[in-house]
């Protein structure tokens, strides 16, 4: 599939916030949280203001100039926090784009990116039933911390 990555335009920050709700992974069987889930303090959180912080960096996937997915970090006290200096990651993609290699062309390339900004190291939060766990490891994130649900993930830059 032919698919084009690039810088997310000022005009395009709205799309987080549908990126942010397709980002909710949903246990098999399980019905999806309403819509209005994204608007509790814990999500608002990767995408309140985004675009105004220097670490605030987000890329999207096209695909016959249509928006199909996107990954966005920024330093703030999430799920994945690390410390003050680590962004943390959000990936979402549409559902009929999920597992051709989209997710894992938008983080090798924000990895990328945030290398080459000086960041050390990037986090990332996952739910430790979610499939993404493997395309994570595989861009260089490793397992460092747990909870009941949740993996922390880190991936180092230097």
């Amino acid at each position: 599939m032919d698919y084009k990555i690039r810088k997310i335009s000022e005009e395009e920050y709205g799309l987080l916030e549908n990126f942010l709700y397709e980002a909710i992974f949903v246990p098999e069987g399980m019905s999806a949280p309403p819509r209005s889930i994204i608007n509790q303090p814990e999500l608002q959180v990767y995408i309140t203001d985004f675009g105004k912080k220097d670490a605030d960096i987000g890329l999207v996937a096209e695909v016959d100039k249509k928006v199909v997915g996107a990954v966005w970090v920024r330093i703030m006290d999430d799920y994945g926090h690390i410390d003050n200096d680590t962004p943390s990651f959000a990936i979402s993609l549409h559902e009929d784009y999920r597992g051709l290699g989209i997710g894992t062309a938008l983080m090798k390339e924000m990895l990328r990116i945030l290398k080459d900004k000086g960041y050390k190291q990037a986090s990332l939060a996952v739910q430790k039933a979610n499939y993404a766990i493997k395309m994570y490891k595989e861009t260089g994130f490793e397992i460092v911390d747990e909870n009941e649900e949740e993996y922390i993930m880190l991936c180092h830059l230097g």
